[in-house]
């Protein structure tokens, strides 16, 4: 079957394989099957691998949703009686968990930084030191709003000193930076299969201490669907979801997975990284300027700031583009008009060079100057 290949520079899902995508057409099969759920066992067991997690220590539960369930499930099902959640909020990914605290009541901290700047460790510490009530601490590896790369290595280590849990959303580099849950401070980190396993939407994934899960199992009931230690239960009992699962996801991701291992960790982030760097050299071919530092960046995300051009215009540029088989993005900032090019999926180099082969041809389409204008007011860092 011939498949149109889309490049797909947008934060996620991405751009997939044509075997992971082929990988959906199975004979039916009711997930209730124990063919089905071996299945999902030796999966829970491979995403352990991806974070090198001792399985005697981590576990792996997976639930039926976008990368934002992970979020609600760890916040509403890992907080103790009478305690309080920090939120390390420097970007819209960790706002949204401060939005989860909200919906749901629960006693938080949102201890907000600014979007182009890492958070202020002394702060955190204070913070921890000031409120010995905080039993669970959230933020995230990578917000890809801005491409900014949050340092949970020496979060979750202050985290620790003051022993509360450490939870961390790595959807958007879980299968692409290496991660290592114990060298790196994790006791909860979450994805979904789109992002970084280069497979299908619906299907997340959070891996954390067993033991923890466990004790939650007291904590206060504040959702049937999205509540962890129900759902891990209900694997350990039958091997199966509590509720129906998305059944061809599964097997996309199944075969994603193979990929994944085959490919290797370190080649994978070597290939991330190639795609990258061919990113910025576009952009800076063309004059365009970074939002944040690049040392600061993650390796996966560029936001490139809107020049000052009145023939610029944001979704014009978005559709030539599209039309032409490559999808960009919008910023996800109040503070700048931004676009961000990504270094996800199933694409290398040679896919960036003819991307901005594109990219520069709608900008003469469209007039805008090259290279592009900047008034001297304008904020950056390049």
């Amino acid at each position: 079957m011939m498949i149109k290949r889309n490049i797909l520079l947008n934060p996620g899902p991405s751009t997939t394989t044509n075997t992971v995508k082929m990988a959906q057409v199975v004979p039916d099969i009711c997930p209730r099957e124990r063919e089905f759920a071996d299945m999902m066992k030796s999966m829970r067991s491979d995403l352990l691998r991806i974070v090198h997690a001792d399985p005697s220590e981590y576990t792996a539960v997976l639930f039926c949703g976008s990368g934002t369930l992970n979020i609600d499930v760890c916040i509403n099902s890992l907080l103790p009686p009478d305690k309080k959640i920090l939120i390390v909020n420097n970007g819209a990914y960790s706002a949204r968990a401060v939005e989860i605290c909200e919906y749901y009541g629960l006693p938080h901290i949102d201890l907000k930084f600014t979007v182009d700047q890492l958070p202020d460790l002394d702060v955190i510490e204070e913070t921890l030191r000031k409120n010995p009530d905080i039993a669970l601490v959230h933020t995230t590896h990578n917000e890809t709003g801005t491409g900014i790369l949050n340092p949970i290595r020496d979060i979750g280590n202050i985290v620790h000193k003051y022993n509360a849990v450490f939870t961390v959303d790595t959807t958007s580099t879980l299968a692409m930076r290496p991660i290592d849950v114990v060298k790196d401070n994790i006791d909860f980190c979450m994805a979904s299969a789109q992002k970084g396993l280069m497979a299908m939407t619906g299907l997340s994934f959070i891996i954390g201490k067993t033991e923890i899960i466990k004790s939650s199992q007291n904590y206060p009931k504040r959702s049937y669907y999205c509540n962890l230690y129900l759902q891990y239960e209900y694997f350990e009992k039958t091997g199966e979801m509590h509720f129906t699962p998305p059944v061809q996801t599964i097997y996309a991701t199944k075969q994603a997975l193979q990929e994944y291992f085959a490919e290797g960790e370190q080649e994978k982030w070597e290939r991330h990284t190639r795609v990258f760097n061919r990113i910025h050299e576009g952009l800076q071919e063309l004059g365009f300027r970074n939002l944040i530092k690049r040392e600061w960046q993650s390796g996966l995300v560029v936001s490139a700031i809107y020049p000052n051009d009145p023939k610029w215009d944001f979704m014009k540029i978005h559709d030539f583009c599209y039309e032409h088989g490559f999808t960009i993005y919008p910023g996800k900032i109040s503070t700048n008009n931004t676009f961000r090019l990504c270094a996800l999926g199933a694409i290398d180099e040679e896919d960036i060079k003819e991307f901005f082969i594109v990219f520069r041809k709608a900008l003469e389409y469209y007039d805008v100057a090259i290279p592009v204008q900047y008034d001297n007011e304008i904020r950056s860092i390049s």
